[in-house]
C-alpha cells in the first residue's frame, strides 16, 4: 500500500506528520513524502522543522492514497500547472485523495472538488467556494473516494477513517490506541462556533 504525501515550503506541520503517524502503522504499508521544489529540501510554516526530500513529485506516477497537506505553502502552487496536473493524474489511480486543511485548495484548484460538499480550515471556507466545491463546516467529509479534513489537527482524524477504509475498524481503533488519541483540551474553543469574542480577536493579531 502505497501513501503519498507531497510536502512544499510554508508546509503546516501536523498537516502532514499527525496523518504519517497514524498511516505508517498500516499493516504493509510505505508513506512516503515527495518534494514540490527544485531542491528536495522543505521548511515547514514555522520555521524550525527542515527536512530532506530528495524524491521528487515528478517521480510518481500512481499511488494507493494521496494526501495533501495544508500551508501557506499552498497559495503558490495553487497556480503551478504541472503541480496541479499531477494532482489529477494521479487522483485517476487512487483509492482515496484527500487533504487536510487548505490543501483542499490544491485539490479544488485541480478541478476534484467540483460539485462536492467538502471542508478546509475554517479561515479558507471562502477561497474553497470559489472551485466549485460547497464548504460544510465538519471536521472530515467523505465523498465517495475523496476525502477532505478541516484545519490542521482534524488530519488525524481523517487518518483513523482511512486506517479504517483501508483494513478494518480493529486495527484503527488499535493505532488510536497506540498513539493514545483522547482528546480532552483544557479549553473549548477549537472551533469558530465554540471561541469567544476574545479568542477571535485575538487570532486574527498572531494568524
Amino acid at each position: 500500500m502505497d501513501i503519498v504525501i507531497p510536502l512544499f515550503d510554508d508546509f503546516e506541520p501536523l498537516d502532514a506528520i499527525g496523518p504519517y503517524q497514524v498511516l505508517g502503522y498500516l499493516p504493509g504499508a510505505t508513506v512516503r513524502f515527495v518534494s514540490t521544489g527544485g531542491t528536495g529540501r522543505v521548511a515547514d510554516t514555522l520555521g524550525g522543522l527542515r527536512l530532506d526530500v530528495p524524491v521528487r513529485y515528478q517521480e510518481v506516477e500512481s499511488c494507493d492514497v494521496l494526501l495533501v497537506p495544508g500551508g501557506n505553502g499552498t497559495r503558490p502552487l495553487l497556480d503551478e500547472a504541472g503541480f496541479l496536473d499531477w494532482i489529477r493524474r494521479v487522483h485517476a489511480t487512487t483509492r482515496f485523495t484527500t487533504s487536510v486543511c487548505t490543501g483542499a485548495l490544491l485539490l479544488g484548484a485541480a478541478g476534484l472538488l467540483k460539485g462536492l460538499a467538502a471542508t478546509t480550515h475554517w479561515a479558507a471556507a471562502g477561497e474553497l467556494a470559489a472551485y466549485g466545491a460547497t464548504y460544510t463546516p465538519e471536521r472530515v467529509v467523505r465523498r465517495e473516494r475523496i476525502v477532505t479534513a478541516a484545519g490542521v489537527s482534524s488530519g488525524i482524524d481523517m487518518a483513523l477513517l482511512l486506517a479504517a477504509l483501508l483494513t478494518d475498524e480493529t486495527t484503527a481503533q488499535a493505532i488510536q490506541l497506540y498513539a493514545e488519541y483522547d482528546p480532552q483540551p483544557p479549553f473549548d474553543a477549537g472551533s469558530v462556533a465554540k471561541a469567544p469574542p476574545a479568542v477571535l480577536e485575538r487570532i486574527r493579531e498572531i494568524g
